[in-house]
C-alpha cells in the first residue's frame, strides 16, 4: 500500500527527533547518576548522608532535588538503573522539556511524600521515586492525550510491570513505599497536568465551525480530519511513523 503523504508526516518526523533527544537525555542522565555513585562511594557515602533526605527535618527539605541522585549502595543503584532508563525514556519521547517538567514535579512529590509522613527522622536516597513517577506518566498519558500509541504503550507498561506497586505499599521492609507512593501520585497528576491541550483545542475548534451552506465541520489546515474508528486512527498513526 501507498505511505501517506498527509501533513501528519512532520509530526511523525518530530516525534522521531524527541525520540532521539530522550535518548541521549536519559542516557547522561543515567551517566550523572553513576558518576555521583562513584563519589559518593570514594566518599564513604558521605554525600549520601549529608544530602539525602531526612523526614521532619527543615534544613533538610531541599535535598529532595538531591536524594535522587543518591544511592546507599552498588546494589542499590543497578537495581534502579534498568527501570529508570526504561520508563524515563518512555515519559520522554513525546517531547524533552515536559519531561523535564514532569520530573521536577515527581522528585517533590516523592519527596514531600517522605518528609511529611515517614516516622523516626529517616533518611531517604535514591531515585525510585522518579521510576515510579514515570511509571504512573507513562500508564496513563495516553487517555489524557487522546493518542492511541501511547495508551497502548500504557496498557503494556501496566500489565508488565504491575508487580512494582507491591512495594509502593507498607510491608516492604527495607523500602521506603512513601517516596514510591508519592512519586506515583506526582506521576499521574503530571500526565493530566502536561497534557497535550494543543491537540484537543484543534480538534474542538474543527468540529465547531463551518463553511459554506451546507455546515459542515471546519477543518483546521494541517489537522488530519477524525476518522471516528479507533481502528483506522491507529492503523493511520502507525502509517505516520512509517510503521505499515
Amino acid at each position: 500500500m501507498d505511505r501517506p503523504t498527509s501533513d501528519a508526516q512532520p509530526d511523525a518526523q518530530l516525534m522521531v527527533a524527541e525520540a532521539r533527544k530522550a535518548f541521549f537525555v536519559m542516557f547522561g542522565f543515567l551517566a550523572l547518576v553513576w558518576l555521583v555513585q562513584l563519589a559518593n562511594f570514594a566518599d564513604d557515602y558521605a554525600p549520601a548522608r549529608e544530602y539525602g533526605l531526612v523526614s521532619g527535618d527543615l534544613g533538610s527539605l531541599p535535598h529532595l532535588l538531591t536524594a535522587p541522585f543518591l544511592h546507599w549502595s552498588w546494589a542499590h543503584i543497578e537495581s534502579n538503573s534498568g527501570p529508570l532508563f526504561i520508563f524515563g525514556f518512555l515519559a520522554a519521547y513525546r517531547g524533552v522539556l515536559r519531561f523535564l517538567g514532569l520530573s521536577l514535579l515527581v522528585a517533590v512529590t516523592s519527596g514531600l511524600a517522605v518528609w511529611l509522613f515517614e516516622g523516626g527522622n529517616a533518611e531517604t536516597v535514591g531515585a525510585s521515586g522518579l521510576i515510579f513517577g514515570y511509571f504512573g506518566y507513562v500508564v496513563v498519558r495516553g487517555l489524557f492525550d487522546r493518542h492511541l500509541i501511547d495508551t497502548l504503550i500504557g496498557i503494556v507498561m501496566a500489565a508488565s510491570f504491575a508487580y512494582m506497586l507491591t512495594v509502593a505499599i507498607p510491608g516492604t521492609p527495607g523500602v521506603s513505599w512513601l517516596a514510591h507512593l508519592g512519586g506515583l501520585v506526582g506521576g499521574l497528576a503530571g500526565a493530566w497536568l502536561f497534557r497535550n491541550r494543543t491537540k484537543h483545542t484543534r480538534n474542538a475548534s474543527g468540529s465547531s465551525g463551518s463553511s459554506g451552506s451546507s455546515g459542515s465541520p471546519r477543518q483546521l489546515p494541517g489537522t488530519p480530519a477524525p476518522t471516528g474508528n479507533p481502528r483506522a486512527d491507529l492503523h493511520k498513526e502507525l502509517g505516520d511513523l512509517g510503521l505499515l
